[in-house]
C-alpha cells in the first residue's frame, strides 16, 4: 500500500493539498489497521464521538500543513 500517492507531496492547489491531506490521514489508519471489518465494527463508536470527530479533523489538519509547507503555501 502506498503511504504518499504517487511518492510525492506536490499539488497544483490547496484544495488538491486539502484533498491529499484527507487521502493520507485515511491509508494511515488503513496501515494502522489493515482489518476492513475491525474498521466498519470501530466505525459506528467515533462516527458518534464530538471528540474522535475532532481528533480525527486534528490528524487531518496536521497533514495539510506538512503538504503546504511542501507546497512553499502554494506561493504565485
Amino acid at each position: 500500500m502506498a503511504l504518499i500517492p504517487d511518492n510525492t507531496l506536490i499539488t497544483a492547489t490547496p484544495e488538491e493539498g486539502r484533498a491529499l491531506a484527507i487521502m493520507i490521514a485515511r491509508k494511515t489508519i488503513g496501515a494502522i489497521q489493515p482489518d476492513a471489518e475491525v474498521r466498519g465494527e470501530l466505525r459506528p463508536a467515533y462516527a458518534n464521538d464530538a471528540d474522535s470527530l475532532t481528533a480525527a479533523g486534528h490528524v487531518v489538519a496536521i497533514e495539510f500543513a506538512t503538504v503546504a509547507a511542501a507546497n512553499n503555501y502554494w506561493r504565485g
